[in-house]
């Protein structure tokens, strides 16, 4: 039978286990995939976008150099996701079937075309250092451009594929009803204009074209904005919906993951960008690598606190936080 002291120690020590999250040991691989997933999926969009447009002219053109990075950051994030598997030796079994209701199952299979989506694209234009090296990449390459209109047909592949991408690493936390934070719908646009908002700060930083460049800083500015007003729409979505809801919104907006939220995500990576990167597109100041960096690191953040918070909001503890 359990004495007095014994109860109300194990009851102290639940209580602080459900009242402080960070007593808890929190996975980063699962941050880190949602991030680099996403930020893969702005890039195709700008490169789907550049093709469409007929804004490819000339080798410079940033929308050739996309592919190879977007494969090289989406094989760091498959990479994180097999880390965080338990069953890291049946990853293959994920490939025999499709269920149509699991958004896990949607992910990969998407993640499967969007290597070749990618491939393609890279073979548009081989780098020489490359080419040079490795000769059947160039010819290739050359039997990919005597296809008619296939630049617009590869832009269009690059757009939808980027959507469908962007959208699933939010619709695979929104689909996790036990979560009451990350039980909404807006969660997959959040995503995916917040995966926009940051390929847009990495690639206009990489453009070697000035134009492309304050182009990716305008396009930026405008993500940056339709992502303040998505995360309005998310709180408020929260805050007229269940108690329980309330309280996981109450999370990020006054509780134990406010600070890095308000600080982190939304002053450092959403207004204070947007205010340079205005001021820098109108030629007020010169253009700074600053507000880029400031974007990509609070796009990592918001994904890295909603999963945490998202973790620690559950209907055991909702009642605690106030």
């Amino acid at each position: 039978m359990l004495t007095e002291a014994k109860m109300i120690e194990l009851t102290t020590t639940r209580h602080n286990e459900l009242i402080d999250p960070f007593l808890q040991v929190w996975g980063w691989e699962i941050p880190v995939y949602l991030f680099l997933g996403g930020l893969v999926a702005g890039m195709m969009i700008i490169a789907g976008y550049f093709f469409i447009k007929g804004r490819d002219e000339g080798h410079q053109c940033i929308c050739y150099q996309i592919p190879l990075l977007g494969m090289a950051l989406l094989s760091l994030g498959m990479f994180a996701l097999f880390l965080d598997l338990e069953h890291k030796a049946y990853v293959w079994r994920v490939y025999t079937t499709f269920e149509i209701k699991s958004p896990m199952s949607w992910g990969s299979w998407i993640l499967l075309l969007v290597y070749p989506a990618l491939l393609v694209n890279f073979l548009l234009h081989v780098p020489a250092w490359i080419g040079d090296r490795l000769p059947f990449l160039k010819h290739g390459s050359q039997k990919i451009q005597s296809i008619n209109n296939i630049k617009r047909h590869v832009g269009k592949v690059n757009l939808v594929l980027g959507i469908m991408l962007g959208t699933y690493t939010g619709i695979l936390l929104s689909a996790l009803g036990a979560r009451p934070l990350w039980n909404s719908a807006i969660l997959g646009i959040l995503f995916l204009v917040s995966g926009l908002s940051t390929a847009s700060a990495l690639v206009h930083m990489i453009a070697r074209e000035r134009s492309e460049s304050e182009m990716l800083a305008r396009a930026d500015n405008l993500f940056l904005t339709v992502e303040l007003f998505i995360i309005a729409l998310f709180f408020i979505g929260l805050l007229s919906s269940t108690e329980v809801q309330i309280s996981s919104a109450m999370l990020l907006l006054t509780g134990p993951y406010a600070a890095v939220f308000w600080v982190f995500v939304i002053l450092m990576g959403i207004v204070i960008p947007l205010l340079i990167q205005n001021l820098s597109v109108s030629h007020r100041i010169q253009h700074t690598a600053v507000a880029p960096i400031m974007v990509i690191l609070g796009g990592f953040i918001l994904r890295f606190v909603l999963v945490q918070a998202g973790q620690y909001s559950h209907y055991l503890n909702a009642h605690f936080i106030k």
